[in-house]
């Protein structure tokens, strides 16, 4: 089991459905142990519906969120080089949380996590989608961090 980081930044494409939810659900799980946060390669979308709703069924709320992406991070006043972690959920935000971070001494990791978004027909279909990916994070969360 690895030591739970005291900060961990996750991130996406668009800071609207992988990185809140996972921001959520470590929050949940971890409490105040960690200081998280999220972002997205671009913030060109407000959170997602389906992830909203996902997370509610365990109790995680994400309706307050608000989407933005490593500048806005930056212009806000954090720096990258402040987390000990940077968890990237989606190839492109891998490559620019690499490409950001490649002077500072921090590690990014990798973990694929489905993309829900276009997947399926009806609500019911739409929200299974998220809903595994909800669980993928939950799983991930608990592989890396949870004392069983």
């Amino acid at each position: 089991m690895a030591e739970l980081p005291q900060s961990v930044l996750f991130c996406c494409d668009h800071n609207a459905v992988r990185s809140p939810m996972a921001e959520g659900i470590m929050k949940k799980l971890f409490g105040t142990d960690t200081y998280v946060q999220s972002v997205g390669v671009r913030n060109d979308l407000e959170i997602d519906g389906f992830a909203i709703a996902a997370c509610k069924e365990i109790g995680v709320e994400l309706a307050r969120h608000r989407s933005r992406s490593f500048e806005e991070l930056e212009q806000m006043g954090e720096a990258l080089s402040g987390f000990d972690l940077i968890v990237a959920l989606s190839p492109a935000s891998q490559r620019a949380a690499l490409d950001l971070t490649r002077y500072y001494h921090l590690t990014v990791e990798y973990w694929p996590v489905m993309d829900p978004t276009g997947i399926g027909e009806t609500r019911e279909q739409k929200l299974n989608a998220y809903r595994q990916t909800r669980d993928q994070i939950v799983d991930r969360l608990k592989q890396k961090w949870a004392e069983t």
